[in-house]
């Protein structure tokens, strides 16, 4: 059976906190409880927890 999570490369996990803090900063409800303020620093707490819900396509 495969694993759930999967390790991500430095370029995915960029792109998935930036476009977080993108959505964030537009207005999204945040999915954490958190004291911060910055979008950037809530994405990363988001995905340190695991519970940001974008998925990553890649080829075969």
């Amino acid at each position: 059976m495969e694993e759930k999570r999967e390790k991500y490369t430095k370029y995915e996990k960029a792109r998935i906190i930036g476009a977080r803090a993108l959505q964030i900063a537009a207005g999204a409800p945040v999915l954490i409880k958190t004291d911060e303020i910055d979008p950037i620093e809530i994405a990363i707490e988001e995905f340190e927890k695991g519970v940001i819900p974008i998925t990553v396509k890649r080829d075969k």
